[in-house]
């Protein structure tokens, strides 16, 4: 989401800002990436985007949020709670065309792909996904 300030067309009280949602063309050119940092730790992905954006990703959060087939299965039924993660680190990045990158964790995990869109979305949706996330785990009895 994004908002503009809109007063020139009439829609909108002056200095009133008007809320739309981005089109998936909007979303993929905002979600570029300008630089991706791997903590020395391995413990934290800085990831900086051209829209200005920069999010400083866990290593177990990007785990716990795998996109891989493995963690989130192929439909949301399918979905594997993740826990135990707290120390994993990242072992290895590798670049997967100019779209994505493929991120390898202590664990042994290597089969999630992570989009630019994805990178992006788990950043920016940070402060509702990791509380639901805690919530969850709480809720299962597992811990991280």
């Amino acid at each position: 989401m994004t908002s503009k300030n809109n007063s020139s067309n009439g829609s909108a009280p002056e200095g009133k800002p008007i809320v739309q949602e981005l089109s998936s063309h909007e979303m993929a050119a905002q979600a570029v990436p300008t630089e991706i940092r791997l903590a020395h730790s391995r413990e934290v992905l800085t990831v900086s985007f051209q829209s200005g954006d920069v999010f400083e990703l866990s290593a177990e959060y990007l785990r716990v949020f795998s996109p891989s087939a493995e963690v989130q299965g192929h439909s949301a039924a399918e979905r594997k709670l993740q826990f135990g993660k707290k120390m994993v680190l990242i072992t290895e990045i590798e670049p997967v065309g100019n779209y994505a990158i493929k991120i390898m964790f202590s664990d042994g995990h290597k089969t999630g792909i992570y989009s630019w869109v994805y990178l992006y979305r788990l950043g920016a949706e940070h402060g509702e996904l990791w509380p639901e996330y805690l919530a969850e785990l709480e809720e299962a009895g597992k811990s991280r």
